[in-house]
């Protein structure tokens, strides 16, 4: 169970190949790994209360379940010999035991709920942190063994911790039944606890063997590929105009069933298999109905043991053999459990970068924090070091002293400002930047997170900021959107700003945020590209007159006059460094 293979079928090549960066260690040691910091952590000391309460409670199940079958014997038996008296008196014990057994029951599940969902939160907080930390989310895009991280973060953990408690109670609970029970069942038949051995190894053995591996896979490409069509229908909502502008319904149509498809395939697959799980489970456990009143018959019979003691002992075997199945009972879904564990496993490697060891470039470009921005002997090449896109590349871009780059389309212009800011760093040479708060990355199809128009001016810094309405509206007419607070009706209205606004009032809206946030440096990636001459000018104008460096990527000669060089990427890994005054556009 420790690596989780690709199920084989008939035809299809990607079957029988090796899932990329499956792990091989042990289920038990990638379980512990995913469960162990919350118990240590600062939540250890609630957490083992609750744990400890579960598992009392349990205690309490347990035995409650004992006396419940002891007296159930008792009134079978004093039927079966027509004792008033007798029946009566263990009628009111099972409800005195029934008293206690309720709220045991109760408090139980309320216990495992509690403890599921505090452990989930922490485990949510832990993973988030990882994922948000050194912008690892990006870095992820890179990353082809880690599909559908929000998944990951959602289901998986949500699914691992509420699975982890109920496998947990059901294995403390087995072994408190087996405990409490096999004293019982020896008293009565130590025949039946013989065959009970036998029977439990064998089934466990056959479900293990035969079900195992293929079930655990089977569950493994189902979670990735209802994922994937998922992601894909996600995909369409959320570039639904330019598919209806391209006319592209038919396509992406198409796309969505073939993902579909897989996982209806994988599934029908899955069901194959847990119908052949099914009829031996249904066999396995009809035969524990039979199998014990025919071990016992003949003492029955004989007149060597009550009736309600044959009763009773049948009840204890149920109970033993149902400790000692606990996985062939529980094994679909252990399988679906195990193989979100495998999931959960790469996941957290990769957020720990434990997993991505291997994929980290073996020559890096430096990084330098200084009050400068200064690129020295860099050598820029894409994260897979397939292509080098800039070569030997040195430029100062001292305070007051703005940068235009130019060049063909492909030729690295976005390239060299994802390394700028840290994003991109296959390479060598270094790169002096000043802090990152002291810089702010303008790209050419803004960002609009979800909240007001409030929020949408003060990100990326909003947590805690507080500005004045009136210097908020006095920033609206300055970028020309002094009529957006009336259209929809105050700075605070939440709306769709990506799909209300058109791409021109988004980066003007983009461009209020620099103005607010006031950086040293201000890095513009074809940020006012949806412009027009005039509103493109006024803006520029806004950026220089609060003292800002501007770094711009465009095409525009109508921006020569906001920087004092020029950087022309030709797009061969070559580079040529101009002063704006001699420079001229030859594209």
């Amino acid at each position: 169970m420790s690596v989780v293979p690709e199920p084989r079928v008939a035809g299809s090549t990607s079957a029988r190949r090796k899932r990329h960066g499956a792990s091989t260690r042990h289920v038990w040691t990638r379980y512990w790994n995913i469960a162990k910091p919350y118990w240590v952590s600062r939540e250890k000391w609630k957490a083992s209360g609750l744990l400890v309460l579960l598992v009392l409670l349990l205690l309490g199940q347990t035995q409650t379940e004992v006396l419940f079958i002891e007296q159930t014997g008792e009134f079978t038996s004093a039927l079966a010999a027509q004792d008033a008296d007798r029946f009566w008196a263990s009628i009111r014990r099972c409800l005195y035991i029934l008293i206690v057994a309720v709220p045991t029951y109760g408090f139980y599940y309320f216990v495992r709920g509690k403890l599921g969902l505090f452990w989930r939160r922490w485990l949510t907080d832990h993973y988030l942190d990882g994922y948000f930390k050194t912008r690892t989310y990006y870095k992820l895009n890179a990353n082809t063994a880690i599909d559908n991280p929000d998944q990951r973060i959602t289901e998986d953990i949500n699914t691992f911790t509420r699975q982890s408690l109920f496998f947990l109670s059901i294995g403390i609970g087995a072994l408190m039944q087996l405990i409490a029970f096999s004293a019982v069942l020896w008293s009565i038949s130590r025949e039946l606890v013989y065959f009970l051995l036998i029977y439990a190894l064998t089934g466990t053995f056959v479900t293990v063997y035969f079900f195992g591996r293929v079930l655990i896979g089977l569950n493994f490409y189902q979670l990735k590929r209802e994922a994937d069509f998922r992601f894909s229908l996600i995909r369409v909502r959320e570039n639904a105009e330019s598919i209806a502008f391209y006319r592209g319904e038919a396509l992406e149509s198409s796309h969505v069933r073939g993902r579909f498809e897989q996982a209806f395939q994988n599934f029908n697959r899955l069901i194959n298999w847990q119908l052949n799980l099914n009829l031996f489970q249904y066999a396995y456990n009809f035969l524990t109905i039979v199998l014990p009143s025919a071990i016992v018959a003949s003492q029955v019979l004989s007149g060597e043991l009550e009736v309600g003691r044959a009763i009773q002992a049948a009840a204890a075997f149920a109970a033993v053999l149902n400790a000692l199945t606990v996985i062939v009972d529980n094994f679909e879904d252990l399988s679906r459990f195990v193989a979100g564990l495998d999931r959960l496993d790469t996941f957290s490697g990769a957020l720990t970068g434990k997993a991505a060891a291997s994929l980290k470039p073996a020559s890096r470009i430096e990084s330098i924090l200084d009050s400068r921005l200064a690129l020295e002997h860099v050598t820029l090449q894409t994260p897979n070091q397939e292509r080098t896109l800039v070569h030997d590349l040195s430029v100062s871009v001292n305070p007051g002293e703005g940068l235009l780059i130019v060049g063909a389309s492909g030729g690295g212009k976005s390239s060299l400002m994802r390394a700028i800011a840290g994003l991109w760093n296959s390479g060598t040479g270094c790169i002096v930047r000043p802090r990152p708060e002291e810089m702010l990355f303008l790209p050419q199809h803004p960002y609009m997170v979800v909240g007001s128009l409030r929020s949408q001016l003060l990100y990326p810094n909003h947590i805690g900021q507080k500005v004045a309405d009136e210097e908020l509206l006095q920033l609206l007419e300055m970028i020309n959107l002094k009529d957006i607070v009336g259209r929809f009706g105050g700075l605070d209205t939440e709306v769709d700003w990506g799909k209300v606004l058109s791409l021109g009032e988004q980066q003007r809206l983009t461009i209020g945020r620099v103005l607010l946030a006031k950086p040293r440096y201000v890095m513009l990636d074809e940020a006012t590209s949806a412009l027009d001459t005039d509103n493109e000018e006024s803006m520029y104008s806004l950026l220089t007159g609060m003292n800002a460096t501007l770094v711009s990527v465009s095409h525009r000669p109508t921006l020569l006059k906001f920087h004092h060089q020029v950087l022309e990427l030709p797009g061969n890994g070559n580079w040529w460094l101009h002063p704006t005054r001699d420079y001229r556009f030859g594209w």
